[in-house]
């Protein structure tokens, strides 16, 4: 008999209402978002007036979740940049000093004094007074090499070492020099995305393209040049020995040491050690605050391996001075008046309000590893999403003012529920975006309007089902009992290889693709679901109202 059970029509109603309530929102699409951005503000100890009024035009109590809107219907920038992975590898090899230092220290008695030579950014010279203990000297250098932790580099040291005359050479393995690179890549994407979100900006589309590049496209933000602002800065905190004071700064700094000028002191410039003592790598906060005399500042901490560092270092050199680098430049050189062992610090340079809170982003998320070449930007303005959205509404429109009129002149009043169902599948679709926080894009769009077109398959198969059934002389409820039944495996059968499809794309593909498939399987699970269990609750509902004894599809 053609029957459902009470429990199911509650959960297929509790179903629809729950879809109905998440895709509500996008109705107010302009308040709700205010309303988001409120929230997070206010929740990050920003309040004001207006965002307390912002916050107050959406009901807490009703979802708050819309579809984010992609870089080609919001608009907003999208910038490829090149990471310059040969300075990384400098850095490494720059880094290994102390530690050859100290190793060739311990063989003083077998190599004589060590002195470092000028060699190639990417390789350590070392020369010893005593040529006939270069083998030892290799030997001991060897064993500071530590084996490579990637699957690329399994069984190999990070570093190679060989004697050239009397001199100890370091470079980085080939092995080492992919690892690094694959993690220099991963490490300036992770900084990238956290700056971004800093900012609230919502979905971007932030990922690796070749060897070198990645790809950063940003929905919402005024512009490329607003965005490379923000991304483009190292923001690469650094603590120096001062070695001088000066006031030209195009004479020599000497062998290992580096000039860099003043911030607030004009025409001035430092002498300092070209090997930092701690770096801002090792940084765990950063908050914009204020010092005694109600100056911005940007007060820091660094972890456990930083504040040991940074603690040995002022205990040894109590009376000197030393100096903190931002991007090349000497925010300030204080003189060490007594051991700082607590790790924490604060940095001062004559900043406003934003720039401190700018800087105090950028160091939390981290300073990049390598600088950034920028070789394509583009400003996507709104009017050009504006236009997406009007094509995408109208082509919606079309599509669905044709299938509606189409499925009611074709089956009748079973073509109204069919459209009921349609229009049901529709609100379905946006709950389910929404609430998993997916970007539409406009090829989703176009995912969306050919679900429209695809979603009364499954009812065209059920009602012309109905209708062999009805010509075998079987009762209306038999008939459409059996047309349910019978076309059931039919339905499951189209629908799961287009979603085994949208499954392949969306693995496969990337930006705009994965929004296709998005849209597209959702509105297959959807456009199933109402076909098979919405209509035919309807159905059912009408029949036992209206108990026909003959109907005609």
């Amino acid at each position: 008999m053609l029957n459902i059970p009470l429990w199911k029509r509650v959960f297929i109603a509790a179903i629809c209402a729950l879809g109905l309530a998440y895709a509500m929102p996008n109705l107010f699409y302009s308040r709700v978002e205010g309303h988001n951005d409120a929230v997070k503000a206010i929740e990050a100890g920003m309040t004001t007036p207006e965002r307390e009024l912002a916050q107050g035009a959406w009901p807490s109590w009703l979802p708050s979740t819309i579809v984010n809107l992609g870089l080609d219907l919001r608009g907003g920038a999208h910038l490829l940049a090149e990471v310059h992975l040969e300075d990384v590898h400098a850095t490494r090899v720059d880094g290994m000093w102390t530690e050859v230092r100290d190793a060739l220290r311990d063989e003083r008695a077998t190599v004589g004094t060590i002195r470092r030579q000028p060699s190639a950014p990417d390789e350590l010279r070392v020369r010893i007074s005593q040529p006939e203990g270069i083998d030892a000297a290799v030997t001991a250098v060897r064993a500071l090499a530590r084996p490579i932790v990637s699957l690329t580099g399994v069984g190999s040291n990070d570093i190679e070492v060989r004697a050239e005359n009397a001199e100890v050479v370091v470079t980085l393995s080939e092995a080492e020099k992919q690892a690094t690179n694959d993690r220099t890549i991963q490490q300036s994407l992770e900084i990238i995305r956290r700056r971004v979100d800093e900012v609230g900006t919502r979905e971007p589309t932030i990922q690796r393209q070749g060897a070198d590049r990645i790809l950063i496209q940003v929905p919402g933000i005024g512009s490329a040049a607003e965005l490379k602002e923000l991304i483009g800065t190292t923001a690469r905190l650094t603590f120096h020995p001062v070695v001088s004071r000066t006031d030209n700064g195009n004479q020599s700094p000497g062998a290992r040491n580096v000039i860099y000028p003043s911030l607030d002191e004009e025409g001035v410039f430092y002498v300092l050690e070209q090997t930092a003592v701690v770096s801002g790598e090792d940084l765990t906060d950063a908050q914009p605050a204020f010092d005694q005399n109600g100056q911005p500042v940007v007060t820091f901490r660094f972890n456990a391996t930083g504040a040991r560092k940074f603690g040995d270092y002022t205990v040894d050199n109590v009376g000197s001075p030393f100096a903190i680098v931002l991007d090349e430049e000497v925010v300030s050189a204080p003189r060490i008046n007594e051991p700082i062992r607590g790790g924490s610090g604060q940095i001062s340079g004559n900043f406003t309000l934003e720039e401190s809170t700018q800087l105090a982003i950028l160091l939390r998320a981290g300073a990049l590893p390598a600088e950034l070449t920028f070789l394509e930007e583009r400003t996507i303005g709104p009017e050009l999403g504006a236009d997406s959205v009007q094509a995408g509404k109208v082509a919606s429109l079309v599509a669905f003012a044709g299938v509606l009129v189409f499925m009611a002149l074709s089956y009748g009043w079973f073509g109204i529920i069919a459209n009921m169902a349609l229009l049901l599948n529709v609100g379905l679709i946006f709950g389910i975006l929404s609430a998993i926080g997916a970007t539409l894009t406009l090829p989703g769009i176009g995912g969306i309007v050919l679900t429209i077109g695809m979603a009364v398959d499954a009812n065209v198969l059920i009602f012309e089902r109905i209708r062999e059934e009805l010509k075998s002389a079987k009762g209306p409820a038999r008939a459409i009992e059996l047309g349910y039944e019978k076309a059931l495996s039919a339905i499951i059968d189209a629908n799961i290889t287009t979603l085994i499809t949208a499954v392949i794309l969306f693995m496969l593909g990337s930006g705009p693709v994965r929004g296709f498939a998005v849209t597209l399987g959702v509105g297959i699970i959807t456009s199933v679901f109402t076909a098979i269990f919405v209509t035919r609750l309807i159905i059912v509902i009408w029949m036992e109202r209206r108990r026909p004894k003959t109907i005609t599809v």
